[in-house]
């Protein structure tokens, strides 16, 4: 409730009418884009206007930094408990520094448009109250996403996230309704058909996992004589289809955000055929965008799923366990048939996450309002399915815990806290 309600509280002296002109005229470029992920409150010049998006881009910075700097390795990895604490502590602050850099960005944006900005106000204290009024604002956020973690069901920020985007989902439902109604309510039912499609689709490529058998060696019972070998114990290593989860299309979009950037900078006197080929890349319903689109998305998810799964760690787990896959030497067999059996079946996890990211433009491109159209793939549709399947089975854990049936008595969540695994154990 909170963050919905700072998202309608305009920063001093900034006046939003003129910049909800802009956000509406300009729904399918970037600036459109994050409106959408803010729930708004990007158009309306909130004190969350930038959300808790700088906070996200500090725990990806801190991720990567995981993957390529020893000391953050050893944070991740070593360090247990206080190496998590160390980096919280260095995530909220690296959270404050982006927040400011990104704030004073948004407002050069906001003193770039015409009568946006109140002329009685001096630019001085305009600058320092408001870039304080947004990081206020982003470490509320963050603080409130945290304090859900841990008094609530978990995935504070992920909940938050959501909340931003599906903020905007009764709004665009009611226009396209009313849209669709003047010209051909079959259309409209069509559009609900093909959307319950897309996201069962989603549903079982995020869910989908391939299980790659292993079994622990024979072990001996009894004394002397007397010894039984008995039949080692048979388990498996979840390998996910889309192990990399939504980071490729956030990869993907932060450098399709490049060239937006470049055409403010060359503006009108830029020479012509460039500053339009710039312009088609800026526009998320061209062509030429979707195609590079899909392209960086496929190539993110092999470049994050080589990060995140690494063949040679399970091959010294497994070693480290007695434990083999059947038919498969143990060593470097292992880990490359491990990594064969990953490049395999992302291949098919990159192209369909290529379509998803490309799929709200093709919507578009059919008549569809673009508002409504992002909920039909993109960043939007994977955070709410990813989110929603987590908080269900966070859910049904507490449940069974205190030993309930469950929140779903009928089919199995995948990921649920009782499923046997070891890749859970990496």
């Amino acid at each position: 409730m909170g963050l919905r309600f700072g998202s309608y509280v305009v920063l001093p002296g900034v006046i939003p009418s003129r910049l909800k002109d802009i956000a509406s005229t300009n729904a399918t470029d970037l600036l459109g884009l994050i409106n959408s992920f803010t729930g708004g409150a990007f158009g309306n010049a909130a004190v969350f206007a930038l959300g808790i998006m700088p906070y996200i881009t500090a725990s990806i910075i801190i991720q990567l930094m995981g993957f390529a700097v020893p000391y953050f390795q050893r944070l991740q990895q070593r360090e247990g408990e206080s190496g998590r604490k160390k980096i919280n502590q260095i995530t909220r602050l690296l959270t404050v520094a982006i927040t400011l850099v990104q704030g004073g960005g948004y407002l050069t944006w906001i003193n770039s448009q015409p009568g946006a900005v109140d002329a009685t106000i001096p630019q001085g204290i305009f600058w320092v109250s408001n870039i304080i009024i947004l990081s206020a604002g982003t470490v509320f956020a963050m603080w409130l996403g945290e304090r859900i973690t841990d008094k609530g069901i978990g995935n504070g920020i992920s909940l938050l996230i959501m909340i931003g985007i599906i903020a905007t989902l009764p709004r665009a439902f009611v226009f396209e309704l009313q849209q669709q109604l003047e010209s051909n309510a079959i259309l409209f039912v069509v559009e609900i058909a093909i959307l319950f499609l897309v996201v069962m689709a989603t549903v079982l490529i995020v869910q989908g996992v391939r299980r790659i058998p292993i079994q622990f060696a024979k072990r001996m019972v009894g004394r002397g004589a007397h010894n039984m070998p008995v039949q080692g114990a048979r388990d498996y290593i979840p390998v996910k289809v889309i192990a990399s989860g939504v980071m490729p299309i956030i990869f993907a979009q932060a450098l399709m955000f490049l060239p937006g950037t470049a055409v403010q900078f060359l503006g009108a006197d830029s020479d012509l055929n460039t500053n339009s080929w710039l312009m088609a890349l800026n526009d998320f319903t061209s062509v030429p965008y979707n195609i590079i689109y899909f392209l960086l998305v496929v190539l993110f998810t092999y470049v994050y799923t080589a990060l995140l799964v690494n063949p040679k760690q399970y091959a010294e787990y497994l070693k480290r366990q007695n434990a083999f896959i059947p038919g498969v030497k143990p060593g470097k067999k292992t880990a490359d048939f491990i990594d064969a059996v990953t490049t395999r079946i992302t291949l098919p996890g990159s192209i369909f996450l290529g379509l998803i990211s490309i799929l709200p433009a093709i919507v578009a491109s059919f008549g569809v309002n673009f508002t409504f159209a992002m909920f039909f793939g993109g960043t939007s549709l994977l955070i709410l399915v990813a989110v929603v399947l987590d908080t269900l089975q966070q859910v049904d854990s507490h449940l069974l815990m205190r030993k309930y049936d469950g929140l779903v008595k009928s089919g199995k969540l995948k990921g649920r806290s009782g499923v046997q695994g070891i890749g859970a154990n990496m």
